[in-house]
């Protein structure tokens, strides 16, 4: 009876570390774009979920209670951070009431602290200036540095909650970096010549890209962020583009197009109109969209016509 006892306690105990070294971790990311991320460097050992498609504005997501469901049984939480998702985050953490996900809790990891924010507000701030980001742009997905550090901090993250799986997250971002790295020095190679070349954006979403690809910021369609564009506004930005011989318009796909198409036709300038994301749901990375992306602000630097890449 007694050895009974004990190879039953034995099976148990098999078998509870046999379900912990099995268990998988549940992922819920704010933007698509990170929970690309987290599906690659987490691979068979996470479960990931998006609480936005790359066809929606992240500042403006819609705070069902589905996605307070999906955070309530969640043991990461991957934020873009600098206020981004301030308008619709916050009231879903209050429903989830999931203490491991709250700001501060071991779950909760706020990606902007890998990175050095641009765009840093130098002075006080008021709503009379649009959708201002104090702390920081919160666009940073279109540098291939930046997605190398919140990689790093996502898989470092991963490794401290479940230091079993720690040695896979690190052959997975390595595997990510390695790649991402190779096609930066390709990128580089094929836009170095446009290096300086004047552009012109609806929102301040391309600021990282610039500043990584050399591209000049002229200006933008919406007088203010968040603010839609007006007459006097569209005529200043016009005669500035004009003047700076400006060649492309870059804007995300959920934005209006009429008069984006308006402007770029009297410029005249390519429409560049791409998602906002990479589409996770179909299985795309963050590295593949960015691919994308290049390729198609090389068609249109080069004279081709503009489009969703």
């Amino acid at each position: 009876m007694h050895s009974l006892k004990i190879g039953f306690a034995s099976a148990v105990l098999l078998g509870a570390l046999s379900a912990r070294a099995s268990a998988t971790l549940q992922v819920v990311a704010t933007v698509p774009d990170l929970a690309a991320l987290a599906r690659d460097i987490g691979g068979a050992h996470v479960t990931v979920k998006s609480l936005s498609l790359a066809t929606q504005d992240p500042h403006f997501v819609d705070a069902r209670p589905s996605l307070a469901l999906a955070l309530s049984h969640a043991d990461v939480l991957l934020a873009v951070g600098l206020d981004l998702e301030i308008g619709w985050l916050p009231p879903l953490l209050v429903g989830a009431r999931n203490g491991a996900i709250q700001r501060g809790g071991a779950g909760h990891v706020d990606c902007s602290r890998f990175v050095k924010p641009m765009d840093v507000a130098q002075q006080p701030v008021d709503r009379s200036q649009g959708d201002i980001h104090p702390s920081g742009n919160p666009h940073y997905f279109t540098d291939p540095r930046a997605l190398a550090a919140v990689a790093a901090g996502i898989a470092a993250r991963f490794g401290e909650l479940d230091p079993t799986h720690a040695p896979a997250f690190k052959q997975n971002l390595d595997a990510l970096v390695r790649r991402l790295m190779e096609l930066r020095q390709r990128w580089e190679k094929r836009l170095a010549a446009f290096r300086g070349a004047p552009v012109v954006s609806y929102h301040k979403t391309f600021t990282y890209l610039a500043d990584w690809l050399g591209l000049t910021e002229v200006g933008f369609l919406e007088p203010k962020p968040g603010i839609p564009p007006n007459p006097t506004a569209v005529a200043r930005l016009l005669g500035l583009a004009r003047a700076r011989k400006v060649r492309l318009l870059l804007q995300e796909s959920f934005y209006p197009e009429g008069t984006a198409r308006l402007v770029a036709d009297k410029i005249p300038a390519t429409l560049l109109r791409v998602p906002g994301a990479a589409s996770f749901e179909t299985g795309e990375g963050c590295v593949d969209r960015l691919d994308k992306l290049v390729a198609a602000i090389e068609h249109a630097l080069t004279g081709g016509t503009g489009g969703a890449p």
